[in-house]
């Protein structure tokens, strides 16, 4: 199947052909559906905390944070083009006429072309673009009167203007201020400098971001850190990092074979957002916060979020201090049955482990043996809002090979939606994961876990594109918070709604939520 060529480019790449191998078995085979029990709910794998536990670990966070190393994780390498889909489609078809106001009227929906540019002035952006027209030597008031739609679409889109397409989704105007508007990954460093600091007062993040958009980031911190530096008293740590070229995936046709290029080399893709457990396997922290780059509000709506990071944060470092002393106590083996009683219930009742009937009738070393195993893991504790009609992966009990019920977040392409039962169990969710995690990959020692030995291998998704005409397959890694963490221990937290907030559409920073309070 490969040449000498072949053999060279994957080499350079940093992939084993065994790898290789074994992503075009997966091609041939698939992937096994995910087999749902029942969704996580409140009170049935969901935790739901009353006001006093609440405060009780915030406080305790707080308490602990001035000793912590803490680490804000934010997937930023998404381009935003996706953001103005419906603009380049309206831009195609739009002709200042009659026949195209009709059409330009037609949707005065929230998500419509129109509710954009007659709402424009709200946008965080508005003054950048107004004066990337000026300097054009016009106006916006003037391509509005003039029903210059296409124009002003452009100004926005192509480097005749802000050229927003080309850029990142994190260096974005998303918000506005009396002293001016901040970018996506501004919002973050503000998040992270009231949860994050430590007895320094330094405060890390760590932004996963495309190569080509290196300079755009460099040029945006070099701008604004020193400022906000000043306002919160912090020192910045700021990294980044790319996704591996050793984590693409070989492409292949519709008879699993490898798919080219013109010039004869072999056709990769990236690996899809699980190709990130690399750069998160690098990470050196106590805690690591994971929270996506476009899910951020302004000032006056923060305090709810601030406080729910303080909670699963708080959460998960009294379960990890509890998990230690057990582990403390089994590796050194001298335990008494007594003990392994209680460990048993804690990993039950707290961690949401399930332990066979058959573990009792077990030799008392071999029980030390099977709960050290079981809670030497990294831990994620997951914030779940209620389902109100977004997308995203929802929190199920699921049934593993070995027949064990464990937390799993699924997505909808994980379920056997023909399977009538599976399809029920998956509409019966009443939460979804907006991707806000808290992380401790390190064991009792202190050591950090190799976080590649806790994937699902055999979970993933394959699915059809076109390239040059021809159709071919793709294939995506276990999902970061999906397969890749498949063997952690998971827990997960009801959070409000209010603390999730994306932007996918420019239209989404025109709900009130991203709006100055004014609006």
């Amino acid at each position: 199947m490969f040449n000498q060529q072949d053999l060279v480019q994957i080499a350079g790449k940093g992939i084993h052909l065994q790898v290789i191998q074994k992503q075009i078995e997966c091609f041939i085979k698939g992937f096994p559906f995910i087999r749902l029990v029942r969704p996580a709910v409140a009170g049935d794998g969901i935790i739901r905390f009353e006001d006093s536990q609440l405060n009780f670990y915030t406080e305790y966070f707080d308490d602990k944070l001035p000793e912590l190393k803490i680490v804000k994780f934010v997937p930023a390498s998404g381009a935003a083009s996706r953001m103005f889909k419906h603009l380049f489609e309206f831009r195609e078809k739009f002709t200042p006429t009659d026949d195209g106001m009709a059409l330009f009227l037609s949707d005065q929906s929230f998500n419509s072309v129109y509710h954009f540019i007659t709402h424009i002035k709200q946008i965080a952006f508005y003054n950048d673009l107004a004066a990337r027209v000026a300097n054009s030597g016009g106006t916006l008031d003037q391509l509005l009167e003039n029903r210059d739609f296409v124009s002003l679409v452009d100004y926005i889109l192509t480097d005749k203007g802000l050229n927003y397409a080309q850029l990142p989704k994190a260096v974005l105007k998303f918000h506005q201020y009396p002293d001016g508007s901040r970018t996506a990954a501004e919002e973050h460093l503000v998040e992270s400098a009231a949860y994050g600091r430590d007895r320094s007062n330094i405060v890390r993040i760590h932004f996963t971001i495309s190569p080509e958009h290196q300079d755009k980031f460099t040029e945006l911190f070099a701008t604004v850190t020193s400022l906000y530096e000043s306002v919160f008293e912090v020192k910045f740590e700021i990294s980044f990092s790319v996704q591996k070229s050793s984590t693409d995936i070989i492409a292949v046709d519709e008879t699993n074979q490898p798919v080219r290029n013109t010039d004869g080399s072999l056709l990769f893709r990236p690996g899809g957002h699980g190709a990130l457990l690399e750069n998160l396997n690098e990470i050196d922290a106590d805690l690591i916060f994971i929270k996506n780059i476009d899910n951020i509000v302004p000032d006056h709506l923060k305090n709810t979020t601030f406080l729910y990071k303080k909670l699963i944060g708080g959460y998960l470092l009294f379960l990890k201090e509890a998990v230690s002393g057990f582990l403390v106590k089994l590796k050194g083996k001298q335990i008494s049955p007594e003990k392994i009683d209680e460990i048993r219930i804690f990993a039950c009742e707290k961690l949401f482990q399930d332990i066979p009937d058959e573990f009792k009738a077990l030799p008392h070393q071999d029980q030390v043996i099977y709960l050290f195993k079981l809670l030497n893991r990294p831990i994620r504790v997951c914030g779940m809002v209620k389902n109100e009609g977004e997308p995203g992966g929802g929190p199920f009990w699921v049934r593993e090979e070995d027949q064990r019920l464990t937390l799993q977040i699924v997505e909808s392409s994980q379920i056997e939606l023909t399977d009538k039962e599976q399809k029920t169990i998956g509409d019966q969710s009443t939460h979804f994961n907006p991707v806000d995690l808290v992380c401790c990959t390190r064991d009792f020692e202190g050591n950090s876990f190799n976080l590649t030995d806790f994937v699902n291998e055999n979970t993933g998704f394959i699915s059809l594109k076109s390239s040059g005409g021809k159709m071919m397959k793709a294939q995506e890694l276990p999902g970061l918070w999906n397969g890749a963490m498949a063997n952690w221990i998971t827990i997960f937290i009801e959070v409000p709604i209010i603390t999730f907030n994306p932007v996918k559409t420019v239209n989404d920073l025109l709900r009130k939520e991203h709006l100055p309070p004014q609006y």
